[in-house]
C-alpha cells in the first residue's frame, strides 16, 4: 500500500496518535515529550474523544504553532475508536502511540526506528515501558493476581507499520483493552512481533481514572 502523505514532498518515518479525554492538565506534558525526541522523523496526531475541557482548545494551539502536528475532534467514543480515527489520518510508515497522562524519554523514537531498521521484515514492535508509580495492577483474567505492568503488553508501545493497521482494520471499537485484543489476534495470526526491552517509555501510575487501574491489564 502506498502511504500518501499532506506533507510537501514528505513522508514520516513515525505517526505518533495520542488519544486524550479530559486531560488539558496532562497532555502538555505528552506533547512536551514528543517535541524534545531526538529523532525529529515524526508527525503527532492528538485525537481528542470529545473532551469538555479545555484539552480541544490546547491541542489547536499546538497544532498552530507546530506544522508537525495535528488534530482531530469528535464524540466520546472510546479508546479503540479514537487510534482507528487517528491511524486513517496518519501519513506515517509507523504508526505509534502516546496516552496523554504519560511520555517518552528523548531517545524512544530513535531507539524504535533503529529497531525498525535493523529488522525490516518485522512490521509489529512492542515494550520497554517504565513504569511511574505502582508498577503492578490487577490481572483482568484472574482478579485475585497482581501482575507487573513491564511484563504487560501496554498499547503505548505498540509501533506497527501503518498498511498492516489498514489491512487489519485497525482496533477494536472497544471502550478498553482494544491494545490486548489486537495483540493477541495478530499474534494467533501469525504476524511477525518483537519485543523491546529499553524501557523508555514512561507509564504513569498517578492518574485514578486511568484505564489499567480501573480495570487491570493483559499479560
Amino acid at each position: 500500500m502506498k502511504t500518501l502523505s499532506v506533507y510537501d514532498h514528505r513522508v514520516p518515518f513515525f505517526s505518533v496518535i495520542c488519544c486524550t479525554y479530559n486531560r488539558a492538565h496532562l497532555l502538555p506534558r505528552a506533547i512536551a515529550s514528543v517535541n524534545a525526541q531526538t529523532e525529529r522523523d515524526w508527525e503527532l496526531i492528538i485525537v481528542d474523544d470529545g473532551s469538555t475541557d479545555d484539552t480541544l482548545a490546547l491541542a489547536r494551539r499546538e497544532a498552530e504553532r507546530n506544522p508537525r502536528v495535528r488534530f482531530i475532534h469528535h464524540s466520546n467514543r472510546g479508546v479503540g475508536a479514537s487510534r482507528n480515527a487517528g491511524i486513517l489520518t496518519a501519513c506515517g510508515v509507523f504508526v505509534t502511540f502516546l496516552d496523554s497522562d504519560d511520555e517518552y524519554a528523548d531517545d524512544h523514537l530513535a531507539l524504535r526506528k533503529a529497531a525498525c531498521r535493523e529488522n525490516p521484515d518485522i512490521p509489529f514492535f512492542h515494550g520497554g515501558v517504565s513504569v511511574i508509580g505502582d508498577p503492578f495492577v490487577i490481572d483482568k483474567n484472574d482478579p485475585t493476581r497482581r501482575i507487573g505492568i513491564a511484563d504487560c503488553v501496554v498499547g503505548g508501545t505498540f509501533v506497527i507499520r501503518r498498511d498492516l493497521l489498514v489491512e487489519r482494520g485497525g482496533f477494536p471499537h472497544l471502550r478498553y483493552a482494544d491494545d490486548a485484543v489486537f495483540f493477541e489476534e495478530a499474534l494467533s495470526d501469525g504476524v511477525p512481533i518483537a519485543r523491546l526491552s529499553e524501557p523508555t517509555y514512561l507509564y504513569y501510575r498517578d492518574t485514578p481514572d486511568s484505564l489499567c487501574s480501573t480495570f487491570g491489564m493483559e499479560t
